[in-house]
C-alpha cells in the first residue's frame, strides 16, 4: 500500500484545530507596561511622536497602574521625567526625588501589582548620557557606584523590581552584591542585558524630554554584532541577573532567539518607541490595519522566545485579548 502524505492543512480547517495545535500563545500577564510620569505638571502631556502616549503627572500615576492592573496586565515599568537634572542624576538616588515618589505612589495605588523601575540615568542627567561623563566617555566604574545608590533608594521606597538599562560592564554583579548586602536579597534584577544603539529610540528622547545630543555607541551595543549580543546576555546571567532582556525588538529576533537558545532565564523583549511609532503612521496612513499588525508582531515575539513584551500597546493588547 503507498503511504499517504501528511498534510499540514488537515489540523487548520476551523478556529478548534488551529487553538489546539497552536505552539504559542499571548496573554495581558506576559505584557508589561512603561508608563513616564512628569514632575510638575497638572495634566497629562501628549507625545506628538507616539500618537496615543502622554507623560502622565504624578497625581494620576496610581489610576494609570491601577488600571493596568485591573486588566491583568503583569507589570508596569516607571519613567521619570525629571525636572531636576544635574550633571550624575543625583535626584535618583534622593528618597524624595521623582524616581522614589513614583514607586511609593504605584505601591500605595495597587500593592498587589508588579511595580519595575527603569534604573538608568539619562531621564535625570542634563547632558542625556546614561551615567557619569568625563570628557566625550561615560565612566563605568563611577557610573556603577551611582548605580547601587539608585537601586537601594528605589528598594526602600518598595519597588519590586530592579531593571538596570544603561549598559555599563559589570552592572549585575554591582547591582546585586550592593542589593544583597542591604538586606534585599529578595529583589529581582531585570537586566536590560544585550540592548543596541539603535536608530529606533527617537521618540523615546521626545518622551522623556531628553537634551541628548550625540551617540551612545561607546556602550551599547554595535546593531552588526550578534555573537557579541549573546555574550552581553551570558555574562549577566552569570552575574546572577533574573531576567534578560533585548531592546529593540522586532528588528533583532534572530538575536532573541538566539538568546532563549542559549540561556535558562526568563527572557523578556521591549517593542520601542520607534517600532510602535512606525506602526501608528502606517494605521494612520491608511495601509495598515492595526489590531492585526500588532498581535501578529506580539507573537512573533513569544515565537522567538520573549516570555514577556514590554509594549507601549499592553492596555490595547490586553483590551483586544479579552474580547477575543
Amino acid at each position: 500500500m503507498t503511504e499517504m502524505p501528511f498534510r499540514f492543512r488537515r489540523l487548520r480547517r476551523t478556529e478548534r484545530l488551529r487553538s489546539l495545535v497552536r505552539e504559542n500563545s499571548l496573554a495581558p500577564a506576559q505584557l508589561i507596561l512603561p508608563v513616564f510620569v512628569e514632575e510638575g505638571v497638572a495634566a497629562a502631556v501628549p507625545i506628538p511622536s507616539m500618537p496615543g502616549v502622554v507623560r502622565h503627572p504624578e497625581a494620576a500615576l496610581g489610576e494609570v497602574v491601577a488600571r493596568a492592573r485591573d486588566s491583568g496586565i503583569g507589570a508596569v515599568m516607571l519613567f521619570g521625567v525629571s525636572h531636576h537634572k544635574d550633571a550624575c542624576g543625583s535626584d535618583t538616588w534622593n528618597p524624595d526625588g521623582l524616581m522614589a515618589r513614583m514607586i511609593r505612589s504605584a505601591k500605595q495605588a495597587a500593592p498587589d501589582m508588579l511595580v519595575i523601575s527603569d534604573n538608568c540615568f539619562c531621564e535625570y542627567t542634563d547632558h542625556g548620557h546614561c551615567g557619569v561623563v568625563a570628557g566625550e566617555q561615560v565612566q563605568n566604574d563611577a557610573t556603577l557606584e551611582n548605580l547601587v545608590r539608585q537601586a537601594l533608594t528605589a528598594a526602600h521606597a518598595g519597588v519590586d523590581m530592579i531593571a538596570p538599562s544603561g549598559m555599563m560592564d559589570g552592572m549585575v554583579a554591582a547591582l546585586r552584591g550592593g542589593l544583597d548586602s542591604a538586606g534585599f536579597g529578595q529583589l529581582p534584577i531585570m537586566s536590560y542585558s544585550t540592548k543596541f544603539a539603535s536608530a529606533f529610540y527617537g521618540p523615546f528622547r521626545d518622551a522623556v524630554d531628553s537634551s541628548f545630543k550625540g551617540s551612545r555607541s561607546s556602550y551599547q551595543l554595535d546593531m552588526a554584532n550578534g555573537r557579541e549580543a549573546l555574550a552581553e546576555s551570558v555574562r549577566d546571567e552569570q552575574e546572577g541577573a533574573d531576567i534578560l532582556m533585548v531592546k529593540p525588538g522586532l528588528a533583532y529576533l534572530d538575536v532573541l532567539a538566539n538568546i532563549r537558545a542559549h540561556c535558562a532565564r526568563p527572557l523578556a523583549v521591549y517593542q520601542v518607541s520607534g517600532e510602535y511609532a512606525m506602526i501608528k503612521a502606517a494605521v494612520a496612513a491608511g495601509v495598515m490595519e492595526e489590531r492585526p499588525l500588532v498581535l501578529e508582531t506580539m507573537m512573533a515575539f513569544r515565537r522567538a522566545g520573549a516570555d514577556m513584551i514590554l509594549s507601549y500597546y499592553a492596555e490595547d493588547v490586553a483590551r483586544w485579548l479579552r474580547a477575543g
